[in-house]
């Protein structure tokens, strides 16, 4: 772990405040910068120091980059880790942190809608397409009558993988559901699958236990799997679900907030993402 990284204190305890309040993560593919446009201008009003959430995989990875950037254009960045997606935004809200980078613009809406919590997108960074994979078949049509099929038991992931196996004509869902279906939502289901919806972090762990899983790209890559060439389908990239950083509503004017944006957004970083990850995650600018 760098020096500038270090992880949260207190998770567990802020885990156990938000177990109740159980919400969802994933965003509208635009190319536009969000509340904060990306500037390479000083942040002459930013805190001594921006605490940034993450979560194991490439954020932390790509961030690490980002903190450089921004070092040399008068912007300290310390990266905090988080365990799993539930936490960030709770320690945004709370002013543990000043902005995040982890999640698409579906999830951010969910836990907004469902706890209040005043946050906002402030730019877009990465898309990274969610996969199927499985360690029993070698495509989509050897998955058999009865199979299960393991999805992210979050609203926003899980109607995404929901839309993944749908668009693959595996199921059907209800007209008008796509980001917030649920497994209620499947209207036709031929082959009667089996939908096991697990924690989005374990998902990798239980692959040999199911026909096939649906998994978000970090946890994928963290397990060994390959997004690209390993799934038995995946996303398209053009879909809502490109992350973001977001960061309270009251910051997001703040030339801080735009410097933060505008280094993530900057030519390094985005030569970085092309040549570090190779497909598996995509600058969305």
């Amino acid at each position: 772990m760098h020096p500038s990284t270090r992880t949260a204190p207190d998770a567990g305890k802020t885990r156990r405040a938000l177990l109740t309040l159980f919400a969802a993560c994933v965003l509208p593919l635009a190319l536009a910068g969000g509340v904060g446009a990306a500037t390479d201008a000083p942040a002459t009003d930013a805190p001594a120091l921006v605490r940034v959430g993450v979560v194991p995989g490439p954020d932390v990875e790509i961030l690490e980059q980002v903190r450089k950037v921004a070092a040399g254009r008068g912007l300290k960045i310390e990266l905090i880790q988080f365990s799993d997606y539930i936490i960030p935004n709770q320690a945004l809200a709370n002013g543990e942190i000043e902005a995040n980078a982890f999640q698409h613009q579906p999830y951010l809406q969910a836990q907004t809608a469902s706890t209040g919590w005043k946050l906002v997108k402030a730019g877009e960074t990465i898309t990274s397409p969610m996969a199927l994979y499985s360690t029993r078949h070698k495509s989509l049509d050897a998955i058999p009558a009865g199979g299960s099929i393991a999805i992210p038991n979050d609203p926003t992931n899980g109607g995404r993988a929901l839309r993944l196996l749908a668009d693959r004509g595996l199921f059907r869902l209800k007209d008008g559901e796509t980001v917030a279906a649920t497994v209620r939502d499947i209207s036709d289901n031929p082959k009667k699958l089996k939908i096991i919806e697990l924690d989005a972090a374990q998902i990798a762990r239980s692959l040999p236990d199911v026909d096939a899983a649906a998994i978000n790209s970090n946890y994928a890559v963290e397990a060994g799997l390959d997004p690209v060439k390993g799934g038995l389908a995946r996303e398209d990239s053009n879909g809502p679900w490109v992350n973001i950083i977001a960061v309270r509503a009251a910051d997001a004017g703040k030339p801080w907030v735009s410097a933060l944006v505008g280094a993530y957004r900057s030519d390094e970083i985005r030569q970085f993402i092309l040549e570090r990850y190779k497909g598996v995650y995509i600058p969305a600018w």
